[in-house]
């Protein structure tokens, strides 16, 4: 059975050449990069060569790139080494959205158990946050707010230029979770009003378990890693050397296709909806999200009138490959939170599918999907 998978949003199949990259470094010498010796200065170099780059590529300084495991941890160390570093300043208010990544909503609701100020501001039917909001719910003790980049359920952009204006206007620091949008947005991280912002390796085709945390020179941060004094003491723990250099081979890739990957995403999200329109002549479809706004590889989709998980089960056992929200909660029947917060009625909300695109997907293939949907939907509907 011909299998099609559209769940880049979860995670994205490893480019070759990045699995070539982390081979060469697993099947070599070996060595520490805090050892003094030989192989620990080699290690020590290619790890600083791939900081090198990735700084590069997002106009930043290289001191300013601390290496994680991945987008959560990065949204954690943001938000709780910020955090207890404002506290000190007798700062302890944080502001965030109702449709954040729930690395960034349970750390923000731990930090609440211990005494922090926590404001969740609302998003629109389309998921996007109001910039007067934000300006609204600032304190003369706010800290920080974090406010993702690109919604990871329904693809949604936010005005994070205007939102990062305002919180430096007040003294307010400004976090961006930009898991979902690094492997199609362009940043000049020098040039923003952005005090720090998370990415993750395994979004842009490179391997998992490995990611980074811009941290602004300058910025109030103290760590929530202890032991050693990697990463410029910001993160203890021996670097993951191989995943590092597939993270720095998978933005080099990011950068040199960056332009020809966004038409071909936005030409396969187009394609997808009105393969779908067309071949569900029976069925109405709508898209969630910001239909201006957006990234250009996620379309939410609500089969009206067909339940999400019913849907879900039918597209595995035909060999598809999608999802109903965000990967850290698979398997929970909990309706997802982000559409939930765009407060769309139960009917798009209980029939939600999250459909993502990437390396190795072409037209031709969802065609094919689309027809398959098709027969799944009238089986559905014959039985229902």
């Amino acid at each position: 059975m011909k299998k099609y998978y559209f769940d880049h949003a979860a995670t994205t199949p490893m480019h070759p050449d990045v699995a070539a990259a982390m081979l060469e470094v697993m099947t070599g010498a070996g060595g520490n990069p805090s050892s003094m010796h030989a192989f620990g200065r080699e290690a020590k170099h290619k790890v600083n060569r791939a900081r090198d780059g990735i700084a590069a590529a997002l106009g930043c300084k290289p001191s300013e790139i601390v290496f994680t495991s991945g987008g959560t941890e990065s949204d954690n160390a943001a938000i709780i080494g910020v955090a207890a570093a404002m506290k000190k300043k007798g700062k302890n208010h944080i502001i965030t959205s109702k449709a954040e990544h729930h690395a960034v909503l349970h750390t923000c609701e731990a930090l609440a158990e211990t005494g922090y100020e926590v404001t969740y501001l609302p998003v629109d039917h389309t998921g996007r946050v109001s910039v007067e909001e934000v300006a609204a719910a600032i304190r003369p003790h706010t800290a920080l707010i974090s406010i993702m980049h690109g919604n990871n359920e329904v693809g949604t952009l936010q005005p994070i230029e205007e939102i990062g204006a305002i919180a430096h206007d007040h003294g307010v620091l400004f976090h961006v979770d930009a898991v979902q949008a690094f492997g199609t947005a362009q940043y000049r991280l020098s040039e923003m009003p952005v005090d720090l912002m998370s990415f993750s390796a395994h979004k842009i085709n490179g391997p998992q378990g490995v990611g980074a945390l811009y941290i602004a020179n300058g910025t109030p941060f103290e760590p929530i890693a202890h032991g050693g004094s990697q990463e410029r003491k910001r993160r203890a723990g021996t670097e993951n050397v191989a995943g590092i250099i597939g993270f720095a081979k998978a933005v080099e890739i990011c950068v040199n296709n960056r332009e020809n990957k966004q038409l071909l995403l936005d030409k396969l999200r187009k394609e997808w909806v009105e393969q779908l329109k067309n071949k569900l002549k029976g069925t109405e479809i709508v898209v969630n999200g910001n239909a201006e706004h957006h990234l250009p590889q996620i379309a939410n989709i609500s089969f009206m009138g067909i339940d999400t998980e019913t849907m879900l089960m039918n597209l595995d056992m035909e060999g598809i490959a999608s999802s109903s929200g965000s990967a850290c909660t698979s398997g929970s029947l909990e309706r997802s939170h982000v559409l939930k917060a765009m407060a769309l009625s139960k009917e798009r909300l209980n029939s939600a599918v999250r459909f993502s695109f990437g390396l190795g997907n072409t037209v031709e293939e969802l065609e094919d999907a689309a027809r398959k949907i098709a027969t799944i939907v009238e089986r559905i509907r014959t039985n229902q």
